[in-house]
């Protein structure tokens, strides 16, 4: 389970009834969703809440670092409310569906130094790609 309430709480973020239900939505474990399904899904809870307010909120909330934006090729982003927690994505090609992953070994220690071109790495994000059991024809 994400933290994310507790984060924004403890930032003193405003905490408005739109912000709130937004955040609400977002909160919660492997959640990955796109703007449209954030705002549905805001709109059950709260009817007249905007797309623009979700669009916007959810912009607030990258830029606070408090939410990660996720592409996937070809797909609207989505939002990992996840961000304090390292983690990679693994990703469905054909649905879409993402599920957090916690390796047991660090990215960078397989980057060899040859490969890294005198930079100071500092972070990695790997993206591993397949097929869900869903979409492979198995029990989800």
């Amino acid at each position: 389970m994400s933290d994310l309430l507790e984060r924004l709480r403890g930032r003193g973020w405003r905490m408005t009834s739109q912000r709130r239900v937004v955040a609400q939505v977002l909160d919660g474990e492997h959640v990955h969703l796109t703007a449209d399904e954030v705002h549905a899904l805001a709109a059950d809870r709260l009817p007249e809440i905007s797309r623009a307010t979700v669009y916007n909120t959810l912009g607030e909330l990258v830029t606070l670092g408090e939410v990660v934006e996720v592409s996937t090729t070809g797909r609207a982003k989505r939002y990992d409310p996840n961000a304090h927690r390292p983690h990679h994505h693994l990703i469905c090609s054909t649905c879409a569906t993402i599920r957090d992953v916690h390796p047991t070994s660090d990215p960078l220690s397989a980057l060899p130094p040859e490969e890294r071109f005198g930079f100071t790495v500092t972070g990695a994000a790997v993206t591993y790609r397949g097929v869900c059991p869903g979409c492979a024809g198995g029990a989800a």
